[in-house]
């Protein structure tokens, strides 16, 4: 779907105004930049690895306006990736080395071809196909009420969102009512099958940090994640991954209006670990946007850094040039090497 030029335009200046804050933010004491930190050991320039993960960003749609969402999705949000965009995809897929397909928006389900596309790529041999939902739209409104069964047809790994195993402090991030809609949700999908051993139906939940703060252990968080959810709810899943909140897009507006950015830089940086350089998603993921195009990873996509190749869109792709590209990197690249790592798949290091 279009969007007007008034509104591209105003996309555009947001995203510039973000690159600018990251590249140029002044600080009391000088950041080095993320350039010159992986120089240090010997890892810049960052380079791709073999392709495993194919992410799919069909659309920014999206049910919920969640304070942190990098995508800055929802309800408002026209961007929807076209079934033609869809059948370049689907040729990409076909003869790609990936065995991992990563659909995610927005809320993906809320593109009307969401299910045609799954059930074209299923076909295709992906070995694991992930859906990122965000549990709520499974209750959203009748035509959604049977995705769980849709997603147990074609064996979906479903990664859902999670803030919290607590009222309070999930719908603080996420609105009111997302707590009880997203426990119904992952009461429907445990009733089929989904995260109860011996299915071989993969739940998991991911979890983001509510403030300007690093997120916990993901190994203790979810061991108390799954206590308390199984105590309360009943409720079984797989992994909890964690992600560290990057500063782009509404996390970053929210860091400087909150007078949180620039602590919150200087704890990325002091947290640096090397080791998480050599296991970032950008390593082995290329991120597709709605219209196409491709970037390093969906972090990129937001800040509409596209690839550093002359290959910059799905029907374009070559695998041969893309694999020589230079990975593109930017200050906010410090919020997937700090601690532990992040990346969509949670803590690398």
């Amino acid at each position: 779907m279009k969007k007007s030029l008034l509104a591209r335009n105003n996309d555009l200046a947001n995203t510039k105004r973000q690159l600018e804050i990251l590249s140029n933010g002044i600080f009391k004491n000088e950041l080095p930049t993320f350039a010159d930190k992986i120089k240090e050991t010997g890892q810049f320039p960052l380079k791709p690895r073999k392709l495993e993960v194919l992410q799919i960003n069909v659309g920014y749609m999206c049910n919920q306006v969640c304070a942190h969402c990098h995508v800055d999705a929802g309800p408002d949000r026209k961007e929807i990736m076209t079934t033609e965009t869809m059948k370049q995809c689907l040729d990409v897929i076909r003869r790609t080395g990936a065995h991992t397909l990563d659909l995610t928006g927005g809320a993906p389900e809320m593109n009307p071809n969401f299910r045609w596309f799954v059930e074209e790529a299923s076909k295709a041999g992906i070995k694991d196909f992930i859906v990122r939902s965000n549990l709520t739209i499974i209750r959203a409104n009748k035509k959604y009420f049977n995705l769980p069964e849709f997603f147990k047809k074609h064996n979906v790994h479903v990664v859902s969102s999670m803030p919290h195993w607590t009222r309070g402090k999930t719908d603080k991030q996420r609105g009111n009512g997302v707590f009880d809609k997203s426990i119904k949700a992952l009461q429907e999908l445990n009733a089929i099958g989904y995260g109860v051993e011996g299915t071989g139906l993969k739940l998991d939940l991911v979890y983001n940090p509510s403030g300007a703060f690093l997120p916990g252990d993901q190994i203790s968080m979810e061991k108390d994640f799954k206590k308390a959810l199984a105590e309360d709810f009943n409720i079984t899943f797989n992994n909890l991954f964690a992600i560290t909140n990057l500063p782009i897009s509404r996390f970053l507006d929210y860091l400087i209006a909150s007078e949180n950015y620039e602590d919150y830089m200087y704890t990325l940086v002091e947290a640096y670990n090397p080791k998480a350089v050599e296991n970032v998603m950008c390593t082995n993921t290329l991120s597709v946007s709605w219209d196409g195009y491709l970037y390093d990873c969906d972090f990129n996509q937001m800040l509409n850094l596209k690839v550093s190749s002359r290959v910059q869109h799905i029907s374009e792709y070559n695998e041969e040039l893309l694999t020589n590209r230079n990975i593109i990197i930017n200050q906010h690249c410090y919020g997937c090497t700090a601690g532990a790592g992040s990346s969509c798949q949670g803590t690398v290091a």
